[in-house]
């Protein structure tokens, strides 16, 4: 009786699930009101969103005198690729995007290992003044960059930087949203890794390099799109720190195309573009990554 009984119960487990069939095509269902309220919301904030960035790829494939025309037209009337030629051939650049490149991908790789041990630390270590310690990281999220500028040029300057690569650099690395994101993911990692590892006679250095930072690599990724897209796009500080024209970045290059009494528009949105594109790849490639390292680092506090 056992026996015939667990056998129905064995047949009852391997039995197939069966897939409910899916509801057929409405165009009814597809066209109710709330989802007419949502495609509307979702069109006017893509226009919102990407107008701009439609806008500036149009203008930069115009002539300088169509992009000021009156009224404004949409499409160029004549297609002028030779635009993105003239970028490179007016100004060195291609220069100024590797410049680009070179600091904003060391700031970001030397940011995050350095906030990364910073917030292990604060995490997991108990030392005399953690926590305040902490919180006055998180204070200087309160104070803008432009109240720093001066103090952290004649910083600068004493050091013998300016005008070099260390000075574009080592003055963005610090910041404490790095710090505060890495550390609320570390709250969550349990402890029991940690622990078994140490049993096992792993040091301190040896669990945070094979275990926590293969922990949060999703983490990594979405931080590290954030400090590559910020230094990319950063102007204020290489303008205060670089006098030497090839130590520019993009966005310093850009304005080498805007004159005393005269602009060239159709040049400033063709580099533009050409500054944009690398951000949008990087953005597009690794979204999933972005998304997916912002819902970790909530899960404990």
């Amino acid at each position: 009786m056992t026996t015939q009984t667990s056998d129905a119960h064995a047949g009852a487990h391997a039995r197939p699930r069966v897939k409910k069939p899916r509801k057929p095509f409405s165009l009814k269902r597809m066209f109710r009101p709330e989802r007419l309220v949502l495609y509307a919301l979702a069109a006017v904030s893509f226009f919102i969103l990407a107008g701009p960035l439609l806008w500036m790829l149009s203008s930069s494939l115009k002539s300088s005198d169509t992009v000021l025309a009156n009224p404004p037209t949409a499409l160029p009337t004549e297609w002028r690729f030779q635009n993105y030629l003239d970028v490179f051939d007016q100004v060195p650049f291609g220069t100024y995007l590797l410049n680009s490149l070179f600091v904003a991908t060391t700031v970001t790789v030397v940011a995050l290992l350095l906030h990364s041990m910073a917030a292990y630390s604060l995490a997991r270590l108990h030392f005399p003044g953690r926590d305040k310690i902490f919180l006055l990281i998180l204070c200087t999220l309160m104070v803008p960059f432009t109240v720093i500028a001066v103090p952290l040029f004649i910083i600068v300057d004493w050091l013998g930087w300016v005008d070099t690569y260390q000075g574009l650099i080592v003055p963005m690395i610090p910041h404490a949203f790095g710090i505060f994101l890495l550390r609320q993911f570390y709250l969550s990692v349990p402890r029991e890794l940690e622990e078994a590892a140490i049993l096992d006679g792993a040091s301190l250095i040896k669990v945070y390099w094979h275990i926590i930072l293969p922990l949060s690599r999703p983490v990594l990724a979405a931080l590290g799109i954030f400090f590559f897209l910020a230094n990319w796009n950063n102007f204020l500080w290489p303008l205060i720190v670089t006098q030497d024209q090839s130590l520019w970045v993009v966005q310093l290059g850009i304005q080498q195309f805007r004159g005393q009494y005269a602009s060239n528009y159709n040049l400033i949105m063709a580099a533009s573009t050409c500054a944009a594109l690398p951000t949008l790849i990087l953005f597009f490639v690794l979204q999933r990554r972005l998304v997916e390292g912002i819902k970790m680092t909530g899960l404990k506090g």
